[in-house]
This record gives C-alpha cells, sequence and structure tokens, in this order.
C-alpha cells in the first residue's frame, strides 16, 4: 500500500510541477515565443479551437511571431481574438500572415510578471501541499484500517514530507529562474 501511494503521490507532484512550467511558459518575457500564445482560442466555424490547431505559428526573429493561418478567411478572427486577448499585442496583417512584434518591457510590466510568477508558483506549492495532505490522509486510514502499523505511517508521513519539500524547493528554483528571465533586458 505504502509503495502505491509514494509512486501515486510523486506522480501527482510531478504533473503539478509540468503545470507549474506550462503556466509559466504562456508569460511573456522580452522574447517572441509561440507559447505565448497557447491561450488564444479562435472561434473556427462555431467552435472554439486553440489557435495552434488552425495556424502554424513561427518565430523568424527575436522579437517577431509570424502566424500563418491555413485557412485565408481565418486571419479575422484571429487577428480580433489576439486583440481582445490580455497580451498586448498588436496584430499586422498583409493579408496571408499576421505578425507580432513583441515589443520591450517596461520596468513596471516586468514588476507586474514577477508577481504573476510568484502567483504561479504558490498555487504550485499549494497543489504539492494538497497531494501531501492528502496522502497523508490515505496513510492514517490505512492505520486505523490495521493495513499498515503506526510505525510505518509515521516513516511514510516522513518521506511524504521530504517528497513534498523537494517539489517545494522545485518550484522555487523554477520560479526564480523564470523571474530571471522576465527582469533580464
Amino acid at each position: 500500500m505504502i509503495k502505491e501511494l509514494m509512486s501515486d503521490t510523486e506522480d501527482r507532484m510531478s504533473k503539478a510541477m509540468e503545470a507549474l512550467h506550462h503556466h509559466l511558459n504562456t508569460i511573456r518575457t522580452g522574447r517572441a515565443s509561440p507559447a505565448l500564445l497557447d491561450r488564444i482560442v479562435v472561434e473556427y466555424y462555431g467552435s472554439p479551437t486553440p489557435l495552434n490547431q488552425i495556424a502554424s505559428v513561427s518565430v523568424p526573429e527575436a522579437r517577431m511571431l509570424v502566424i500563418q493561418p491555413w485557412e485565408r478567411n481565418m486571419i479575422g478572427p484571429i487577428e480580433k481574438t489576439i486583440l481582445k486577448s490580455d497580451l498586448g499585442l498588436n496584430p499586422n496583417n498583409d493579408g496571408t500572415v499576421i505578425r507580432l512584434s513583441i515589443p520591450p518591457l517596461t520596468e513596471e510590466r516586468r514588476k507586474q510578471l514577477v508577481k504573476q510568477v510568484h502567483q504561479q508558483v504558490e498555487e504550485a506549492k499549494i497543489s504539492v501541499r494538497n497531494v501531501r495532505r492528502d496522502a497523508i490522509t490515505q496513510l492514517h486510514k490505512g492505520t486505523q484500517d490495521k493495513q499498515i502499523s503506526e510505525d510505518e505511517e509515521k516513516r511514510a508521513a516522513h518521506q511524504l514530507d521530504d517528497l513534498a519539500k523537494r517539489f517545494t524547493d522545485e518550484s522555487d528554483r523554477i520560479g526564480k529562474a523564470k523571474e530571471h528571465e522576465v527582469m533580464e533586458v
């Protein structure tokens, strides 16, 4: 029981770190990255569709994204969706592709982005702590049901604490790296 619980707990904590990576990739830095557009969902024949499923996104220069829709009639809806998004980017449409110039970040905007990074890191830590709490609850239930001894429960709880510490430290490390990337001029 304990081995499966530890394996499941580590797997769930790893998924929290993957989610953190995914969320941090969508936070804009000074460089262009196709991940900036991951959250963009365009109305495509009546159904909301992620941008990367209706167009190709490339990075020809360090501060430019080029979106080439697979259907020309989608240029208008893509352009409108980008304008409505919280990215703060102005699309340039030449009839076949949409170009997005990524302006350099101001100091104030960098500080706002760092706050977003801290918020995402804190959410990842909360997620890790919740997984740990669930596992400890399962351990306690196993002790009550006489499946494991109290000594085994204490040892496993200590292992869970170490595992949670390892993942919260990793989330801090990931957050510091992203913060450094955002603050880099």
